[in-house]
């Protein structure tokens, strides 16, 4: 009963100096930002709200999203990641709780001093221990906090890489498809080239047309048959790129249906402060800073002595059936501190708040970061838009001009090189009209990612 009495009373002490913790309190800094975006044209709203499958509506794709984000190997090295942060969390956690164990010994002595043989009585213990570090400055709490913030800093990592991985696929299936296109248009190019060889060559051979026309209409068909292993070849690796990121060996991808009609053409815009609570780099960088301030506290309760409890109960006997008649305990307390260590102490905690400091610094650098790249993509996605639509204007104007010009030759107004002008043209207009709808959708899925979007499905 004494001893009972003795260990609660320590135990309450204990308890009522852990109440306290010495160090600063974590706080966020302040930095004085817009209002607002600059949302001309835009919608007020919170595109995080969009799921991924509602933004790219092409189920082929969203397969292919889904595939990436169980697969992909930086996503799974991430997973494991979270799971390592998890126990180590645990592993600080435990560290503000008494540690209680057992030890057993027996053992039987036997000596031999130049013949002269002793053997001695067998000795049996067995206790029960107890340990516990008091926390009185709040040392294991501000270690325990640094832990929790690791682990969120995982959390964030691994919400942060899905929206990239999002962003990667998407982005990689609508290149693939605008090579597919751009392919489709060379190869209707170069019949409309062989078409063109053919009939130079019958006027050619029937003397209305000396032979500068012919040999014309052979170069324009060597020049954009070397088109086609080119694009060929940019497929393959685009489609081998692709495979890679969903985690497998390359292979063929699939196609679904056409890009521009499977994504929404509109997206909303919010604050700027409700933004960077939602965007997960940013909230990994303030876990990081989190840290910091945590191991800051950590080094300054360093400085401090520490106290220990330590207690035993249990039983020691010769003889096993007199064993558990003979009680044994103890209860000890242990004051440990740094007296003289030529200031180490003072300068780890003097380099722990110059770290916090560079994490301060690192965090008003990602929010200047955040804004650099929401207003980039809201610029880019209308400018893009602009582009989208002269880029058809112009593909409609080259092909009256091109169908104009193939009928005047044919009725003798112009020459052969006109038309291979207007046919230029036509080509051109038609990439430039390909190029502007995968800028259109580059723009889009780069404003998603901005705007937070691909954390829900």
């Amino acid at each position: 009963m004494r001893m009972r009495s003795i260990f609660v009373v320590l135990l309450a002490v204990g308890l009522g100096l852990s109440a306290c913790r010495m160090g600063r309190v974590h706080r966020t800094p302040e930095m004085d930002m817009p209002s607002a975006f600059d949302r001309q044209g835009f919608s007020d709203g919170v595109a995080a709200d969009i799921g991924w499958s509602t933004l790219y509506q092409d189920t082929v794709l969203q397969g292919l999203i889904e595939q990436a984000l169980e697969h992909n190997k930086d996503v799974q090295i991430a997973a494991a990641r979270i799971r390592e942060m998890i126990e180590q969390k645990r592993i600080k956690f435990s560290g503000l709780f008494p540690q209680i164990g057992v030890e057993g010994l027996t053992e039987r002595e036997y000596l031999n001093y130049g013949g002269a043989k002793k053997e001695y009585d067998p000795e049996i213990h067995a206790n029960l221990t107890f340990a516990w570090e008091l926390d009185i400055w709040g040392n294991l709490r501000w270690q325990n906090e640094a832990g929790v913030a690791a682990y969120l800093q995982s959390v964030e990592a691994q919400r942060a890489l899905q929206l990239t991985i999002i962003s990667q696929v998407a982005r990689m299936y609508f290149e693939l498809n605008a090579l597919d296109r751009e392919l489709m248009i060379v190869r209707q190019t170069l019949g409309a080239r062989r078409e063109a060889v053919r009939f130079a060559t019958l006027r050619y051979e029937g003397g209305l047309t000396s032979e500068v026309p012919y040999r014309q209409s052979l170069v324009e068909l060597a020049r954009t048959e070397t088109l086609v292993p080119k694009l060929e070849n940019e497929i393959k690796l685009k489609e081998n790129d692709l495979s890679v990121l969903l985690g497998e060996f390359p292979s063929s991808i699939p196609r679904g249906k056409d890009a521009m009609q499977s994504v929404m053409q509109e997206l909303p815009v919010e604050l700027p402060s409700t933004l960077l609570q939602r965007r997960p780099d940013v909230r990994q960088a303030e876990q990081r800073l989190r840290e910091a301030n945590a191991q800051v506290g950590v080094a300054y309760t360093n400085m401090f002595p520490k106290i220990a409890l330590t207690a035993s109960m249990g039983g020691e006997n010769s003889e096993l059936s007199r064993f558990l008649k003979s009680p044994a305990w103890y209860i000890a307390g242990k004051l440990t501190g740094p007296l003289f260590q030529m200031g180490r102490n003072r300068a780890a905690h003097r380099a722990a708040q110059a770290a916090y400091e560079q994490e301060v610094l690192q965090y008003e650098k990602k929010v200047l970061e955040v804004f650099q790249e929401v207003d980039n993509a809201l610029e880019t996605f209308r400018r893009t838009r602009e582009m989208h639509a002269s880029a058809e204007a112009l593909y409609r104007s080259a092909q009256s001009y091109e169908q104009l010009a193939h009928l005047q030759y044919v009725n003798g107004a112009v020459s052969y090189i006109d038309v291979l002008d207007a046919q230029r043209q036509l080509f051109d207009a038609q990439i430039a009209l390909n190029d502007a709808e995968l800028n259109e959708l580059t723009a889009t899925v780069s404003l998603y990612k901005a705007l937070g979007g691909g954390l829900i499905q």
